[in-house]
This record gives C-alpha cells, sequence and structure tokens, in this order.
C-alpha cells in the first residue's frame, strides 16, 4: 500500500510490501515524488488520480511503475480517498503476474483435486499440442530452428536440415552461427558478435536482414533471407527463434528482370534520342524539301545520288559550306533501303576533343566523372540506318584511327564496357576541306581517306549554277513569309538579275540569310534586298568601281586586296567622310553601317584619309 498526496505529487508512506514489491527501502518511498516512480507517465498518473477524486474509487493496469533495478512492472493500481485527510488516497498495489501464477496453480490444484483422471485428460492435451507443434514445424517450408541465451541450438526443422545439409542431430547442441553463419559472402570472417540472430537474445529487439547467406554442410553459400525473434519468459530473455528462406531463385530473377529491365531501358533511351534526333533534323530541314534546281551541275548531282543511293556503298560530299552537301546526304538516305531506320547527323567540328569516344560509342554508367547512367551513342543510334559525319575533316588525327577501327570491323565497345557491340550503318561523309591536300600535308590519315572516298560527290557552289539562283529564292522567300506570317513578297526580274550577279561566298545558307532579311524588310510587297555587295551608284567623274564586278576574283585573296583597293580610293575622294551626303557609303552604293563593317574587317585606318580629298 502507498498513501500518495496527489496535490504535490508526492508518496507520503509504503508499507513494507510495497517497498518489497517496487525493489526500493521504505525510507527511500517516503517523499519520493510519484511521477518519479512513473517515468514518462505523468499524464497517465494524473487520469488515474482525478478518477480517484470524482468518483471516490478507481483502479487501472495502465500504470507500470520501474522497479529499482530498472525493470518495469505490470501492477493492478487500487485507489480511494481517505476522507479524513483529502485529497490524500490510499493505493493497494496487485502484482499481476503473481496474480495469474496464483489463478493457474488454484486451476492446477483444481485438477489435482478432480483426480488421475484429469491429469491423464490435461496429459494427453498436452501431448496433443506438442504432435501439432511438431507437424507444423514440419510442414513449414521455411527454415526454422531455435537458440538459446548462449547461441546454442535448441531445436531444427526439416526444412532447415534440406536447406543447410545438416541433420537435426548435429546441429542441436552446437553452436549455429559458426556452423552455418561464420563467413560474410565476400568471404570476411564474420563475428558473434555482429550477428544480428544472436542480436535478438541480448537486445529484445527483432532483427530482419536480406543481405547475408548461409554456409551449408559441403561448404557452399546460399543467400538467405531471415528474421530473428526474441524469445522472452517472465521478462527474461531466453533466446530466440529464427525463421529463414533460401532466395537463390528469387535473387537470380531480380537479375534477369533488372538485365531486361536495363535493355529496355538501352533501348528506350535509344528511341527517344532517335526520337529527338528526327524532331531536329525535321525543324532544321522542314524548308528543305528537295534539291532544287535545273542546272546541269544539279542534274549530275541528281544522277550520281540515284546511282550510289541503292547500295550501301560509303559517300564522301565535298564543297564549300552552305552548298547543300546535307541535303545530298539526306537525298541518298531516303532513296536507299533504309530509308525507315533513322539518318543520324553528327557535326564532328563540335565534338569536344574528350567526348569523342561517348559520342560515337556511347559509355557505360560510372566510366568517367558525371557518367550516371548508360548512353548509347551515334553509332548504336545510327543501326541499320546511316551515319552522317558532317566536317569529317575537323576530327583531329589521333582520334580518327579510332574511327577508321569502327568503320573496318563494324563493331565497337562502349567506353567502361567490355562487351562488342556490332553495328549495321551506312555511312555518309562531308566535309568542305580538300582532304587529298590534308593527307599530303599530314592532317589528315589516307587510309581513312580512301575509306570514305569510295564514291564521291561533289556540291557545286551557287556561282557555278546561276540559273538556279531564281528557284532557290523563290522557294526561300514562301517558306520565310509562312514562318514570318506576312504575305508573300514579290520576287521581281531585277531581283533576280541582282541575285544572279552576286558571287555568293556563302552559298545556299548566304541566300536564305537574305532572302528572308528582304522578306522583313520589305515595302508594300517589294522584297527589299539588302546585298552586301550592291550595284554603285554612279556619280559621274568621282564614281569609283563597284564592288559587285561581272567577274568574280579567281581566290577570296583576290577579292579582298580588291574590295580594300575600291574602298581605299573612295575613301581617298570623300577625305575619309563615310557617312552621310558625299560620303563613300553612297559613293560605293552601300549602307554605311554596312560600309563600316567592311572598313574594319579589312584593316583600313579610315583616319589616314581624313582631309585628304584626291
Amino acid at each position: 500500500m502507498l498513501v500518495l498526496d496527489p496535490a504535490a505529487d508526492r508518496i507520503v508512506d509504503a508499507n513494507a510490501a510495497a517497498a518489497r514489491l517496487l525493489g526500493y527501502p521504505r525510507a527511500g518511498l517516503q517523499s519520493m515524488p510519484a511521477s518519479a516512480l512513473h517515468p514518462g507517465q505523468l499524464a497517465t498518473l494524473i487520469v488515474f488520480t482525478q478518477a480517484v477524486q470524482a468518483k471516490g474509487h478507481w483502479w487501472t493496469h495502465a500504470l507500470t511503475p520501474r522497479h529499482g533495478e530498472g525493470r518495469a512492472l505490470r501492477l493492478e493500481y487500487a485507489g480511494s480517498l481517505l476522507p479524513s485527510v483529502a485529497p490524500m488516497m490510499l493505493v493497494t498495489l496487485a502484482d499481476l503476474e503473481d496474480r495469474r501464477h496464483r489463478q493457474v496453480d488454484a486451476q492446477a490444484d483444481a485438477h489435482m483435486r478432480a483426480g488421475l483422471s484429469e491429469w491423464q485428460r490435461m496429459e494427453r492435451i498436452f501431448r496433443d499440442i506438442e504432435r501439432e507443434n511438431q507437424l507444423i514445424l514440419r510442414a513449414a517450408g521455411e527454415g526454422i530452428y531455435g537458440v538459446n541465451a548462449e547461441g546454442v541450438t535448441t531445436f531444427v526443422n526439416p526444412a532447415a536440415e534440406r536447406m543447410l545439409g545438416w541433420a537435426a542431430t548435429d546441429l542441436v547442441g552446437k553452436d549455429m552461427h559458426a556452423t552455418v553463419h561464420h563467413t560474410h559472402p565476400d568471404g570476411v570472417h564474420y563475428h558473434h558478435h555482429d550477428c544480428p540472430i544472436y542480436a535478438a537474445f541480448r537486445d529484445g529487439a527483432v532483427h530482419q536482414v536480406d543481405t547475408e547467406v548461409f554456409w551449408r554442410r559441403d561448404g557452399s553459400a546460399f543467400p538467405v533471407e531471415y528474421t530473428s525473434t526474441p524469445i522472452r519468459d517472465r521478462g527474461r530473455l531466453l533466446g530466440a527463434v529464427i525463421v529463414f528462406r533460401d532466395v537463390s531463385q528469387r535473387r537470380e530473377a531480380d537479375e534477369r528482370l533488372r538485365q531486361a529491365l536495363a535493355e529496355v531501358d538501352s533501348l528506350r533511351e535509344r528511341l527517344e534520342l532517335e526520337n529527338a534526333y528526327l524532331k531536329e533534323e525535321i525543324r532544321l530541314e522542314s524548308h528543305h524539301q528537295g534539291i532544287i534546281g535545273r542546272s546541269p551541275a544539279i542534274e549530275a548531282t541528281l544522277r550520281q545520288i540515284d546511282l550510289v543511293a541503292g547500295t550501301d556503298a560509303t559517300v564522301l560530299v565535298t564543297g564549300e559550306s552552305g552548298t547543300g552537301k546535307e541535303l545530298i546526304a539526306r537525298a541518298i538516305h531516303e532513296a536507299s533501303r533504309r530509308r525507315d531506320r533513322p539518318l543520324i547527323r553528327v557535326n564532328c567540328a563540335a565534338v569536344p576533343r574528350e567526348l569523342f569516344e561517348s559520342e560515337f560509342f556511347g559509355h557505360a554508367k560510372g566510366a568517367f566523372t558525371g557518367a550516371l547512367r548508360d548512353r548509347v551513342g551515334r553509332f548504336e543510334l545510327a543501326d541499320g540506318g546511316t551515319l552522317f559525319l558532317d566536317e569529317v575533316g575537323e576530327i583531329p588525327l589521333d582520334l580518327q584511327g579510332k574511327l577508321l577501327r569502327v568503320l573496318q570491323e563494324r563493331s565497337f565497345e562502349r567506353v567502361g564496357d567490355e562487351r562488342t557491340r556490332a553495328v549495321d550503318v551506312r555511312l555518309i561523309a562531308a566535309t568542305n576541306r580538300d582532304l587529298r591536300d590534308e593527307v599530303r600535308r599530314g592532317r589528315f590519315r589516307e587510309d581513312l581517306y580512301f575509306r570514305l572516298n569510295v564514291f564521291p560527290i561533289a556540291a557545286s557552289p551557287l556561282r557555278e549554277r546561276p540559273e538556279d539562283i531564281p528557284l532557290i529564292a523563290q522557294h526561300f522567300l514562301k517558306g520565310a513569309a509562312r514562318r514570318l506570317n506576312i504575305p508573300e513578297p514579290r520576287l521581281t526580274e531585277g531581283d533576280a538579275r541582282r541575285l544572279a550577279r552576286y558571287p555568293w561566298p556563302g552559298n545556299v545558307r548566304e541566300l536564305e540569310n537574305v532572302i528572308e532579311r528582304g522578306a522583313i524588310l520589305a515595302v508594300r510587297g517589294r522584297l527589299h534586298l539588302d546585298l552586301p555587295e550592291a550595284e554603285p551608284a554612279a556619280r559621274g567623274r568621282d564614281a569609283v568601281p563597284s564592288l559587285a564586278p561581272a567577274t568574280q576574283p579567281v581566290t577570296e585573296a583576290e577579292r579582298r586586296a580588291r574590295d580594300r583597293a575600291e574602298i581605299e580610293a573612295a575613301l581617298a575622294m570623300t577625305g575619309g567622310k563615310v557617312f552621310g551626303e558625299g560620303g563613300a557609303a553612297e559613293m560605293l552604293g552601300l549602307r554605311p553601317t554596312t560600309l563600316a563593317s567592311r572598313i574594319k574587317v579589312l584593316g583600313i585606318d579610315g583616319r589616314a584619309y581624313r582631309g585628304k580629298r584626291s
């Protein structure tokens, strides 16, 4: 019994039985806070005391005081008010475990009094229970065994015998960890103190593990997942029961599934990249519906395309920048048997040296810093289709050998991966360089040149087919009007003549830009052509030669020298004046900003002509 003062949170007094039950000396209980005897249960204690005060008498099983040795006690609290010294109350403590034992003993005593027949009946019941337990253990598909608090095996079921290769008689009474759990999967010794199975009867917690192995009698190992559950009796940890299963087949199935998913991911990534490439190519080429022109040069090119498209021969397309080399490659692909597979374009000049192999051949996850997942290369993307290597002359010399090896062997390995992958790729290369000259200079491998130059096609520059310029310009004009959402401007005969007289160093790409700019600047439906070199406005004896003569200089250097001479002559005539009336720009028939840009590009010092009219 305890006398409590709930208002002061104090144990006023305790009898000797309470002191023994709680594991404290009586003097220690006196004046001890009631809450200190029930750590973490202040709210439950308050509810109990308020119930006693409200009803005069109350009981509960919810309070679990701490024994002096630290363990929790299961007690029944029965409280009643002391009317003479209210609000103090008298609390009677009853040990529930003792009460249960007394009930069991009372029942046993009743059975004993019932005579021998009752004992025999109980013996049969216990025997039946034991037999049922044994049947359950034998029928269980999982391996089950028990160990005591010293780690010694106490029982083993038949499923565990089958999986471990040991008979139960060989295991019972032995250290189970040293027999079947002694080594990690990597061969490192597994110490007893680290064993989760034994930890269950040390810390009293259930341990579940799915990353370890058990060792059979023949020395082989198999992956397992197991649960080690502690066994208690009256609060004491007596051992553990372990339930385990062989997960070899599941691991193999998981690995096959992982590999299958990796293949699916690789295929999905490949399809996504193909789709991205196709979308980009469609976007870039949506206004290039075909090779436009009726000139002999275009007719010859189309005949070459028809000849080579039906084969898998490697094609080398040469020509100046902007002559439509990629359009020729696309026409070959679309006319070939590979047209249902993608045309994958690689701008070799834009690929960094250190990413060349990864870009062309792909890489495995973890092959280098930043390789967070497997990557499909351009060769693999083009499998079954066509690979277009634009600006192939820009590939560094030391990397050309790797490209040659793949072209010869038609197989490659991803960076960081040992698996060899075969590819079926039709190759089309393009360059604006003279590769034969690059070979002579030692900047391009001769063997790679011969491997690429199986069927050469030369893309003619625009200046060699002026009769095609009006057709191409009209095509670009329609596309520009559609993109800009404006009425289509008129392309007059005079505009066509001006376009045909210009040498077009940037070829078709420059023509497209000039037409689009002219459509933007169009006034009342009249195309405004802002050619870098326009026809000059004659100014009597002060006129200077036109920057767009009928005869094109033989070389770029000659053209620049001629332009420099004409601009310097105009500056000399105008005393260095560029802008305004009577300036060099007006004399040359150029926009002042265009002339200023050319002066800067050619490195002409305009200040040297100021104040010096000729």
